[in-house]
This record gives C-alpha cells, sequence and structure tokens, in this order.
C-alpha cells in the first residue's frame, strides 16, 4: 500500500511538468497588462501628522508638483509643509509639576515648515478586487531626496534626508489617492 502511495506521489509532478510544455509559448506570461493608468504631471495637496517628539504633534499641511519621467521613475521637483504644532500632556506636566521653562533646547525645536524634492521609484504596479465587485488599480513607490526643515529657533534652518515608502490607489485618470510614510533625519 505504501509502494503505491509513494508511486502516485512521484507521478503528479510529471503530469504538471507535462502540461506545461504543451502551451504555445513556454516561458512566457500571458496574464500581464498594461497600465491603465499613466501619470506625467503630479499636483499632490495632503495633510497629516509628525508624530516623532514627545512635547508637541505636529498637524501638517503639504502641496508638491511631481513630474514622472516613465512608468516608474518621477522627480517630486517640489514639496512644502507647514505644521500645526499642539503642546502634548508630557510638556503642560512638566510646565506646571516642575516649572519647566517653555525656552528649553528641547522645546525650541518644533518643526515651522519644511521644502524638500524628492526621486520617486515605483517598482510594483497591479489591480486587485474589492469585494468581487470593483477593480482598484494601485501602485507602490519608493521616495529619497533632500529636505530644508525650519524649526522654532532663530538660527533654526536645518538640512535633512528624507526616505519613505508610499501607496496610490487610482480613481480616474485625473485623481489617486496616496498614503505616504517618510522619515526626515534632520541634521542638527
Amino acid at each position: 500500500m505504501r509502494f503505491l502511495l509513494l508511486s502516485l506521489l512521484c507521478l503528479v509532478p510529471g503530469l504538471a511538468r507535462a502540461q506545461a510544455e504543451e502551451l504555445e509559448n513556454p516561458g512566457t506570461v500571458s496574464a500581464v497588462q498594461d497600465r491603465l493608468y499613466r501619470m506625467h504631471h503630479e499636483l499632490s495637496l495632503g495633510v497629516g501628522v509628525l508624530p516623532a517628539d514627545a512635547f508637541y504633534k505636529g498637524l501638517i499641511g503639504t502641496v508638491g508638483y511631481t513630474y514622472h519621467f516613465s512608468d516608474s521613475v518621477a522627480w517630486q521637483v517640489g514639496r512644502g509643509t507647514y505644521s500645526y504644532n499642539v503642546q502634548t500632556s508630557l510638556r503642560r506636566q512638566l510646565e506646571r509639576d516642575f516649572d519647566a521653562a517653555p525656552t528649553a533646547t528641547a522645546f525650541e525645536d518644533q518643526v515651522q515648515w519644511m521644502v524638500g524634492s524628492d526621486l520617486m521609484w515605483s517598482p510594483l504596479y497591479g489591480k486587485t478586487s474589492f469585494l468581487n465587485a470593483n477593480v482598484i488599480h494601485f501602485e507602490v513607490f519608493l521616495l529619497a531626496g533632500g529636505t530644508v526643515v525650519k524649526v522654532d529657533r532663530s538660527d533654526g534652518f536645518r538640512p535633512a534626508v528624507n526616505l519613505g515608502l508610499g501607496v496610490r490607489m487610482f480613481s480616474s485618470q485625473n485623481v489617486s489617492f496616496r498614503l505616504d510614510v517618510t522619515n526626515n533625519t534632520v541634521f542638527a
């Protein structure tokens, strides 16, 4: 009985290989389709949050322009971000309970605004079905670039390197929705 089962298991991969040889063009993939949405000029408007500081949170608004050289390479020529800063409960507690001066160095390094430029690479483009009713076209991209950050101090212009990952979902030929997760590493 064991010999019979072992023989059948050995034959199954051979049968599958035989089917692959029967294809007209072995080695080609016929499921890959051209992009439905191609981008050239992109104007982006965005909102977000600067969550990395324990003493304040920044609610940000961003505007940018991107030129797409091809389906996979683009240059975000310019992006500008303004931060509306809100004190955290930790900062209020330090000021109230320990009389910490709000002019201390940790309190002064709040981002006011940023401007920068990035190169974008989109290695993945695809489509998926949502509840088997709607087809959603999307792309995944990486970005890297430089930023100038303005902080509250009077000498507060600082260079930064920006690295990030993003996903774009296309709604129509003229509208898409982007989610970017970026990290601006600021040099003191």
